[in-house]
């Protein structure tokens, strides 16, 4: 569980389906097997990292967000919460980069 990486990457270019977010989401970050493939379950793994030196890097945003917009948004939504995670404490620890076709976001 949790195997570190640096940078994690999670890659939405070939993304299909919408349960198929999430099983990327899980094979990026090596979620546990118990992952329940929802943005409730997302929250809680993603902040089981805290306090570790996260990198993420995600691709094919564009994709995700021209086939699951509320996804996209979900995950920026909770990846931005989780760099502000108990009040900053671990803001320096945390580097989110989204890439798409076009450009470069850093949360």
């Amino acid at each position: 569980m949790y195997e570190y990486r640096d940078p994690y990457i999670i890659d939405f270019t070939n993304v299909k389906y919408y349960l198929q977010v999430h099983e990327i989401i899980k094979e990026a970050l090596d979620f546990p097997d118990y992952y329940g493939k929802n943005w409730d379950a997302f929250w809680d793994c993603i902040t089981d990292m805290a306090g570790e030196t996260v990198h993420i890097e995600i691709y094919g945003f564009d994709v995700l967000e021209e086939k699951f917009p509320r996804a996209a948004r979900l995950l920026v939504e909770c990846l931005t919460e989780f760099k502000h995670y108990d009040d900053d404490a671990y803001i320096d620890d945390i580097r989110i980069s989204i890439i798409d076709g076009k450009t470069e976001r850093i949360l």
